[in-house]
């Protein structure tokens, strides 16, 4: 199972690297939106596993939506699906976590199909956005997600205790949620002090809104991390699956792998936005 997850990984990184590197932005930009388009195409197979077309339809719909949204050229029409996507995150997501597994798919499943069609395609737009204000500024703004699962997986695993959330996720403590935090308060001081300020969205923040502001924004951003891993593994445990598709061997979907990117990219670029 390892060899096949490193195996996955190399492959990924294979593809990754030279588009992010060699390629003009417009090619990270196709990769990210057929990401998402598979990352929609399992939400659908999540809701409503029997409709084996209607996943499909449901990724051209979100396909649709970003084309839309970019025949506009109207950036308050984006800024409009990110600030949506955010309002969720922020005011109706943790209301659904909390309900743990007394919630009822079926019921909630117009709900989860509009959810979707407004988180997939702001995600995309948040990443975009990211990858205007430059390379390192996205990757850095990833790497964010990617250092508090890091930090959390193996504080989790040698000290964790106390669960964060049992029903939903119970390989998740408290103790893993503060060490990934801890670790991302030290990765963005490295970023802060070993790049240029307008690099990062950490530098960004401390030389224009001060210290105190640029740790509080990180510790939304991992919180919100969390609380994107947390919502995915809501729903596959909702639908009764241990992961969103096989396509990506060792890894499960692409869904489990940017679950956590869903709510905080938008909100990064928000904040990115603001100074």
């Amino acid at each position: 199972m390892l060899k096949t997850r490193i195996f996955t990984a190399f492959v990924l990184l294979a593809v990754l690297l030279p588009i992010l590197f060699l390629l003009p932005p417009i090619y990270i930009g196709a990769f990210f939106l057929l990401a998402l388009l598979v990352a929609a195409w399992e939400w659908s197979r999540l809701i409503a596993p029997e409709a084996v077309r209607a996943a499909w339809l449901y990724a051209l719909f979100c396909l649709m939506i970003i084309v839309f949204l970019l025949g506009m050229q109207n950036a308050t029409w984006q800024f409009a699906l990110l600030l949506l996507a955010v309002i969720f995150w922020f005011f109706a997501a943790p209301f659904v976590l909390a309900k743990g597994m007394n919630l009822s798919l079926q019921k909630l499943r117009p709900f989860y199909v509009v959810l979707g069609l407004i988180l997939l395609p702001a995600t995309w737009f948040a990443l975009v956005f990211l990858r205007e204000l430059g390379l390192v500024f996205l990757l850095s703004s990833m790497a964010l997600v990617w250092v508090a699962d890091i930090g959390a997986y193996f504080v989790g695993k040698a000290f964790g205790k106390r669960k964060l959330a049992i029903q939903i996720s119970p390989g998740k403590s408290v103790e893993g949620a503060l060490g990934g935090l801890l670790l991302c308060y030290g990765y963005a001081l490295l970023c802060v002090f070993y790049l240029p300020f307008e690099s990062t969205l950490f530098g960004a923040w401390a030389i224009r809104f001060g210290w105190a502001p640029m740790f509080l924004m990180v510790t939304v951003l991992v919180a919100f991390s969390i609380f994107g891993d947390l919502f995915e593994s809501q729903l596959k445990r909702l639908a009764g699956v241990k992961d969103s598709s096989h396509l990506l061997p060792g890894h499960g979907g692409v869904l489990d792998r940017v679950d956590a990117l869903i709510p905080t990219m938008p909100i990064a670029a928000l904040l990115a936005g603001l100074v």
